[in-house]
């Protein structure tokens, strides 16, 4: 397994040890002592699977008070996956990053808690699979704006359908600070 830096620290790219032969390939998705190794939280109680259509985007989500640090991985498609950072007080406040991940290549990004998440879905009946750190809870959810001119994400393509609760999100700049988490060192 090999791990990869991003431009936000924290934020990794996890490239999986894979077998390859005629009959496919084989990788471990997921394995406590090895992610542990290379400082990853190796504790996850909820995982999760979307199925999208081309053009779907979802996110920016996060947690207010029940961060989730979310291990991601595409099973089938591919998706720009994107992590912002909204710790109050950090360096990187307010950057994003985003990596295409696809079902032919695979790799998982992991992206710690502190950080918004959302992803475009690049192709027709793409599916991610991802592990969460913490519990989802409706109450406690958050989000900011796909399109916040502040944050200026790169996206690949427009999206073409956008849920009716992620269209009117508010801007990083307009979201209650005491509801971001905040930056430890």
């Amino acid at each position: 397994m090999k791990v990869l830096e991003t431009t936000l620290p924290g934020v990794l790219r996890i490239l999986p040890d894979l077998h390859r032969d005629g009959r496919g390939f084989f990788l471990e998705s997921f394995h406590a002592k090895k992610f542990a190794m290379l400082g990853i939280p190796q504790f996850y109680v909820q995982d999760n699977h979307s199925r999208s259509a081309k053009g779907v985007i979802r996110g920016l989500h996060f947690q207010k008070r029940h961060a989730q640090g979310k291990l991601v991985r595409v099973l089938s498609g591919s998706i720009f996956d994107v992590a912002v950072d909204i710790r109050l007080g950090s360096p990187t406040f307010g950057r994003w990053y985003g990596q295409i991940l696809n079902s032919l290549e695979p790799e998982f990004l992991f992206i710690p808690e502190g950080f918004a998440h959302g992803f475009l879905s690049l192709e027709e009946g793409t599916e991610m699979f991802y592990k969460c750190t913490d519990f989802y809870d409706g109450s406690d959810e958050g989000g900011i704006l796909w399109s916040d001119p502040d944050i200026a994400i790169a996206w690949p393509e427009l999206p073409e359908t956008i849920s009716p609760k992620d269209e009117v999100l508010p801007l990083l700049k307009d979201f209650p600070k005491s509801d971001l988490p905040p930056y430890s060192v």
